[in-house]
Order: C-alpha cells, then sequence, then structure tokens
C-alpha cells in the first residue's frame, strides 16, 4: 500500500511540474509576441485605431494630398489645426510617369492659393519612365508662381534601377524643372531609400522632405527640411485619412524656401 501511494505521489508531482511548464511556456510566448509584435508596432496601430502621435517642438505644419483624398472642404480645412497648430502648408500631387496628371490636381491647387495655404507640387517618378519625358510631364501641368514652394520630386522606389541609373535619374529631372523656375527642387523620399541611392555630398545640397512613421523623433541624421511623420491623420474637410507634415525652421525661413521672381 506505500509503494502505491509513492507512484500517486510521484504522478501528482509530474502533472503539477507540466503545468508550471505549461504556464512557463505560455507566458514566454506572450512576452516574445508582445516584444517582436505588439511593441514594434504599437505607435502604428495607435494612428489607425486612435490619435497619430504629433511630434513635438514644431510650429509649422502641414499636410499632402491627392486624389486619394476625395473631394475637399476647403472651408472647413482652411479652419483645421494639427495639434494646436494651423495648417500652413499643403503639398499636392501634380504628375506621375509620363503622361499622367492627377485629377484634382488644378483644383485643389488654386483652392490653396485662394484660402491662404503655402502651396507646392510634387511629382511620383516612375523608375520605369525616362526621367526627361517625367520633367516634360511636371512642367506642363504644375505652373507655380511667387509664393509657391520649390517643385518637389518624389521618388521612392527604384525598381530595375541600379544605384547609380538611380541617381543620374535624379540628377536629370532636376536639371530640367530646376532650369525653369531657378530654385533647387526638394526631393522626398523614405530615409532608408536616401541612405541607401541618394547618400552623396551631390545630393546633400538640396532641401529633403522624408517620410518616417510612427515614430517619436526620426530616424534620419542629415539636413532636412519636412517629415510625413503620419499617413492615418484625420482633419476637418476631408474624408479619410491624410498624410501630416512637419517643417524644420520658422514661418521665416519656410517662406524664404518659396519661388521669387527675380528683381
Amino acid at each position: 500500500m506505500k509503494r502505491k501511494r509513492h507512484c500517486n505521489g510521484m504522478k501528482i508531482s509530474w502533472r503539477k511540474v507540466r503545468r508550471i511548464l505549461l504556464v512557463a511556456g505560455i507566458c514566454l510566448f506572450l512576452y516574445l509576441l508582445y516584444v517582436f509584435v505588439v511593441a514594434p508596432y504599437a505607435p502604428r496601430w495607435l494612428a489607425l485605431y486612435g490619435n497619430p502621435d504629433i511630434p513635438e517642438g514644431y510650429d509649422i505644419r502641414g499636410i499632402d494630398i491627392s486624389h486619394h483624398q476625395g473631394k475637399i472642404d476647403w472651408e472647413k480645412l482652411s479652419k483645421a489645426h494639427i495639434g494646436q497648430e494651423p495648417i500652413s502648408f499643403v503639398f499636392l500631387k501634380a504628375t506621375e510617369g509620363k503622361t499622367l496628371c492627377d485629377k484634382n490636381f488644378q483644383d485643389n491647387f488654386d483652392e490653396a492659393r485662394e484660402r491662404g495655404f503655402i502651396r507646392g507640387a510634387y511629382h511620383y517618378f516612375s523608375p520605369h519612365v525616362p526621367a526627361k519625358l517625367q520633367a516634360e510631364n511636371f512642367l506642363r501641368h504644375a505652373n507655380l508662381e511667387d509664393g509657391d514652394l520649390p517643385p518637389v520630386l518624389d521618388i521612392e522606389a527604384a525598381g530595375s534601377l541600379s544605384v547609380e541609373q538611380v541617381r543620374q535619374a535624379v540628377r536629370e529631372w532636376i536639371a530640367i524643372v530646376r532650369k525653369k523656375y531657378d530654385a533647387l527642387p526638394i526631393i522626398y523620399t523614405y530615409y532608408k531609400f536616401k541612405e541607401k541611392y541618394l547618400n552623396t555630398k551631390e545630393f546633400n545640397k538640396y532641401p529633403y522632405w522624408i517620410a518616417h512613421y510612427y515614430v517619436h523623433k526620426i530616424k534620419y541624421k542629415g539636413e532636412w527640411k519636412f517629415w510625413q511623420h503620419t499617413d492615418c491623420g484625420h482633419l476637418p474637410g476631408i474624408k479619410g485619412e491624410v498624410d501630416l507634415n512637419v517643417y524644420n525652421g520658422s514661418m521665416y525661413d519656410l517662406r524664404r524656401h518659396c519661388i521669387r521672381s527675380e528683381e
């Protein structure tokens, strides 16, 4: 009888051990799930299902839009704020590739000026289309005026182009557009693309508009003028989500970057 009780006691002990190991395994799984899945993407989930973080320390804020925002109520948008600051500038998609023009560009471009925003126009670069044709497409549709921001080249995909081919395409687009406006174009890209394809002294002279989402502080270490910090903003006058940006400087500096006729 004593031997039987001893065996039953051993069975009970092993059951306890298994339960402890099971609980420990679950706890370890939940911890690893938090560290590698939840924590890295928590800012994005907050932006999607709550309010995106608004970077502190920047007084000049703006947005960028295209036909994806649909019909905009510019009266409401003109009174909107990002955090505690009013909207100061608006970038608008003008063109893409060699023939495409954003269907809402001209109406939105006119409205932005009418409502008192500092406005800018950007071209979305297609890596499989010659840069010359893309620059000509932009110049056909984006008629910038005094007080507008310089032309913007949005380049974020290399396709099958090599690093040097990307650089040559950027050089060519910029040279053609700069010749007309006599102003350094702004380059929009995300910080890893900048570091891989445009991280040379030749390209560091241009004002950069860096996309880096869901972080409290931009990781790009070089000089930059604009930071697109989220694609999940919500503002009166715009249905759905909109990109939010900050300018790294004062209003005086921002206006100095704008196109000015020679006196």
